[in-house]
């Protein structure tokens, strides 16, 4: 009977032994992703690669991640100096940046919108038309139309105070590319950053500019900001506000016709992660895989269009070979 106690004491030694150990592998395999993780870059993928950063986090501790926003050209110029691991960017990777050593990879979609004061006295007039894209082309890029009354057929009256964006970004190059030109060709007062021409508009009755999504759009109400209206553009140019043209009441509205591409690309586009070469530290692709995979299900709640399936899959095969 002795004997029998002493080996089944011996046993639940064993038994506990093993369960710590079996814990402290958990705990360590949880917990064993430790570095450091430098990005910066375009307004538009800031916000949402903030709340990846902080979900990544809570399963990775040992990983510190560094954030901050300054504009795609900043970003890739980072990327290729390799001042950051990677640079956040809000446009098309061009052949030249590529020929430097550019990888990318997309991590989400968004769009670029035009914006205007919510208290323009034209605002009525404005939301029954939408504005033909060749006017816009006059706003931004000749500057025929000079002033409010002109965009709607009439003698000139109010001036239009036309504001872009002094730093090298994405919104400007995509904005540029949807109206036929570079960044360099559009008109208006230079303002950084899209705060920056957020408030511009806000604080003009007779502004104009352009804004990513998620600077015209609260995430939590889901409803456009104080003050900030989006200019709806006839894209058809039949001088009505179809009902797939009329997109813009809520985040949700214009980002399922992002979806649908009621709303095309450009100035719709794909957000990228950029590095000079394929990244090689551990916890940078252990990053850029867990955005891909667990990270997709917080793009929607924080204002952005996730990528699809087939796309996930391509982009995950970048960093797999």
């Amino acid at each position: 009977m002795k004997n029998y106690l002493i080996v089944l004491l011996s046993l639940t030694v064993l038994i506990l032994a093993g369960c710590k150990s079996s814990t402290k592998n958990k705990e360590s395999q949880s917990s064993e992703l430790t570095g450091y993780i430098s990005l910066s870059g375009a307004f538009a993928l800031y916000p949402m690669v903030i709340l990846w950063a902080d979900e990544f986090r809570k399963e990775n501790p040992g990983v510190k991640i560094d954030i901050s926003a300054g504009g795609a050209g900043k970003g890739i110029a980072d990327a290729l100096s390799k001042m950051t691991d990677l640079g956040m960017v809000s446009r098309e990777i061009s052949p030249q940046e590529v020929e430097q050593g550019a990888w990318y990879v997309a991590l989400t979609k968004d769009a670029v919108l035009p914006t205007i004061h919510a208290e323009n006295p034209f605002l009525n007039e404005l939301l029954k038309t939408g504005v033909k894209k060749d006017d816009l082309k006059k706003l931004f890029i000749t500057g025929e139309i000079k002033t409010w009354d002109e965009l709607l057929g009439k003698p000139a009256g109010k001036s239009i105070h036309v504001f872009t964006r002094s730093d090298a970004c994405g919104a400007a190059a995509m904005w540029g590319t949807f109206l036929g030109c570079s960044q360099e060709d559009l008109v208006g007062t230079g303002v950084f950053g899209d705060p920056g021409v957020a408030d511009a508009v806000k604080s003009d009755i007779f502004g104009l500019g352009y804004n990513n999504v998620n600077y015209v759009f609260d995430i939590n109400s889901r409803k456009k900001f104080s003050k900030l209206e989006v200019l709806p553009v006839d894209f058809n140019g039949n001088g009505k506000l179809d009902s797939t043209e009329n997109i813009y009441q809520t985040l949700d509205q214009i980002n399922e016709a992002i979806i649908k591409g009621d709303y095309p690309s450009p100035p719709a586009r794909d957000l990228y992660f950029v590095s000079k070469g394929k990244p090689e530290k551990k916890e940078v692709i252990a990053f850029i895989e867990w955005i891909l995979t667990k990270g997709q299900k917080f793009v929607p709640q924080t204002g952005y269009v996730p990528l699809s399936e087939e796309k996930i899959n391509v982009e995950l095969a970048k960093i797999k070979f």
